[in-house]
């Protein structure tokens, strides 16, 4: 199988495949450096959730360090094999492994191979990810967007604001849309959760700002479901009834996990998957196939630890039944204001 291309957007999970066995996932954002491991079955934490702070500035030195001392914590005492998938989810565009934006993390990753910078801090091979992307694959394969087809938009409200955009059940990478103008500024800069607190906002005020750049998200992709996750999502029914898109908004499920639970999930499905780029063997069997087969894989770029002819993670792909879209009759997308 030949390697992926170079600058090309990290492997996606099939649409509706499930996973068994365990997987590391890290998320690193503006604030905190998390790491768990992950039951695939189910999508719980399978081990205490370890939390640092992210260095300031976050070169990419520094939060390996930091990186290699929370997996370190996770993975202690514990007899994990060298062939554990890892998945990493990073603040920013990811283009074969590397950082190619640095929106809320410091510019000295930009064009760094994230996936040799932090395989070689931890000492197994990683798989890099969008942070928002990998919230997003945790909710719809295991949270609020289970089962939905249709378009599907993920959106985490915190340091800044990530967005995932899936279209029957499969990712569409690399969005970015907190970075859509509005105002003439990013939006991010005027409606993320730090930015509320940063403006001295209260729900109200925040809300309709908010409102405006959800109706923009709505004429841009006419999305069927909105999932919102970050900070702000647990205190939605405090603004809740000053938004007015046609969607219907859901809470994420997993919350400060997601991230965590997705980078695990896209990981391990890299490698039991064909095509994906992890350890030598994996067995994988694709929705609307009754077999399975067993294919070898490229290793990603270095290898941070010898290969192990051992499988990492089996799949047994089932395709759930589509959820209703649940679309209802709501206010139409108000027409967008003029730009100064």
């Amino acid at each position: 199988m030949a390697e992926r291309a170079k600058r090309d957007d990290p492997p996606v999970p099939e649409p509706g495949i499930r996973l068994s066995g365990e997987s590391l996932g890290i998320d690193v954002g503006g604030t905190g450096v998390k790491a768990a491991l992950v039951d695939l079955a189910t999508g719980e934490l399978s081990s205490e959730r370890i939390r640092e702070k992210t260095p300031h500035p976050a070169t990419p030195d520094a939060v390996a360090a930091t990186i290699a001392t929370v997996v370190g914590r996770v993975l202690e005492g514990r007899d994990v094999t060298a062939t554990l998938p890892a998945g990493c989810g990073l603040p920013g565009v990811i283009k074969d492994g590397r950082l190619m934006t640095a929106a809320n993390i410091d510019s000295g990753w930009l064009e760094v191979s994230a996936e040799e910078v932090i395989g070689a801090a931890i000492g197994r091979p990683v798989l890099a990810i969008n942070d928002a992307d990998a919230a997003g694959i945790a909710e719809m394969t295991y949270g609020a967007g289970a089962g939905h087809l249709g378009t599907v938009l993920l959106l985490t409200i915190g340091t800044g604001i990530g967005t995932a955009l899936f279209i029957d059940g499969r990712l569409v990478p690399n969005m970015e849309l907190g970075h859509v103008e509005m105002r003439g500024k990013d939006a991010e800069t005027l409606v993320s959760g730090a930015s509320r607190e940063r403006r001295g906002l209260g729900w109200k005020r925040w809300a309709r700002e908010f409102d405006e750049y959800l109706d923009r998200m709505e004429r841009y992709f006419w999305p069927d479901l909105i999932i919102l996750g970050g900070g702000v999502s647990k205190d939605l029914a405090r603004y809740e009834k000053w938004l007015t898109t046609r969607a219907p908004i859901r809470p994420a499920v997993h919350l400060n996990a997601s991230g965590i639970i997705g980078a695990a999930f896209a990981a391990a499905a890299a490698v039991a998957t064909p095509g994906g780029p992890s350890v030598d063997t994996a067995v994988a069997t694709k929705p609307g196939r009754g077999r399975s087969t067993a294919t070898k894989r490229a290793a990603p770029r270095p290898r941070a630890t010898p290969r192990a002819r051992t499988t990492a993670a089996r799949a047994t792909p089932e395709v759930a039944a589509p959820a209703a879209t649940g679309r209802a009759k709501r206010a139409k997308p108000k027409p967008v204001p003029p730009q100064a």
